[in-house]
């Protein structure tokens, strides 16, 4: 049986990752290592807590000792890696804390991994996950591709791409198998309702004010979660070692258009009139720094590994919005969590 490493586990898209590996695959064993920060959520895997091949351990990945303990008890044979602090406003306001969990946190579980696969790493593999928003930002043409120069904008950017670029350096420097990915905005199910989403959905249900940035005109790539825990899937799999691989949605969003989309989808589900709820959005000042467009390409994951997004972004929002609406104690408890 081989032992994976989920960091991250409990979080939005590792949960996602976890219930897929452990349903999929019942001859691995899944070690969920989660600091359940205000974004963890064990409720996210009620479905396979008693799993026999599911464990779940609780600590942070800035933690030597327990990293070390996770390493040598479970002898890891390949880490998951998606423990992170994510929200950008977050990072605004705090950056320290998204260098320990996303820079340190990150060289703790690459020492290790080096430590306890230098005798043999065949067969070992380190998946490094991360963001698009290591390449800074494009105007109206262009996309993001493996090959754009790095030039992240904000401090959770900035912790992604050095977290990026020493997983890189252990390859080179260590010969440690490793593989990364950077995804485009992911949404759904399970998703922490800081984010613009879920906070929507959540605002809209209450007729609370929709706080959108500047005019709304900057644009983003969604990806529907399932599908970004479907192209993990693929990669930890069939992913060839050292390489990058872009995960993109093809879902490019300007945010009013986005904010309109998701308003007529919680009216029409709440039996309003479609629309009616647009009243409640309200312009304010723009975040510092304000990326104005992600896009990525995904040709190369599509063409090598032969994966591509299976939803469309409206199809996507009418099955998020279900979800929270069908699962408001989820969002009252999650809401409450500190």
């Amino acid at each position: 049986m081989k032992n994976i490493l989920i960091t991250g586990g409990a979080g939005f898209i590792g949960s996602h990752v976890v219930r897929l590996f452990a349903n999929k695959y019942p001859y691995y064993h899944i070690i969920n290592l989660d600091a359940l920060t205000y974004a963890g959520n064990l409720d996210n895997l009620k479905d396979i807590e008693n799993k026999p091949n599911y464990t779940f351990v609780e600590g942070d990945i800035c933690n030597v000792d327990l990293v070390s303990e996770v390493f040598e008890k479970h002898e890891i044979d390949a880490v998951i890696h998606l423990a992170a602090e994510s929200h950008v406003d977050r990072s605004i306001s705090d950056p320290l804390s998204f260098v320990k969990t996303n820079v340190i946190g990150t060289l703790n579980l690459l020492e290790y991994a080096k430590k306890y696969w230098k005798e043999d790493s065949k067969e070992k593999l380190f998946y490094h996950i991360s963001t698009d928003e290591v390449y800074g930002s494009l105007n109206d043409k262009g996309f993001f591709t493996e090959e754009t120069s790095y030039n992240p904008k904000s401090p959770y950017s900035a912790s992604k791409a050095s977290s990026d670029h020493f997983v890189r350096a252990y390859a080179n420097t260590y010969n440690l198998p490793v593989v990364i990915s950077n995804c485009s905005n992911n949404y759904g199910p399970n998703q922490y309702p800081e984010k613009l989403i879920p906070l929507f959905i959540q605002n809209i249900c209450n007729n609370k004010p929709l706080p959108v940035y500047g005019k709304g005109e900057n644009i983003r790539d969604w990806l529907f979660v399932e599908d970004h825990a479907k192209a993990i899937d693929v990669i930890f799999h069939k992913g060839k070692i050292g390489e990058t691989y872009n995960v993109g949605g093809d879902n490019e969003w300007r945010n009013i258009d986005l904010i309109k989309t998701v308003i007529k989808s919680v009216d029409e589900q709440l039996g309003r009139e479609k629309g009616s709820s647009e009243k409640l959005i309200t312009y304010v000042t723009d975040r510092a720094g304000h990326d104005y467009r992600y896009a990525i390409d995904a040709l190369k994951l599509k063409k090598e590994l032969n994966w591509k997004p299976s939803l469309q972004f409206e199809e996507g929002i009418k099955k998020t919005v279900k979800w929270y609406l069908d699962n408001q104690d989820w969002l009252k408890n999650i809401s409450n969590k500190k």
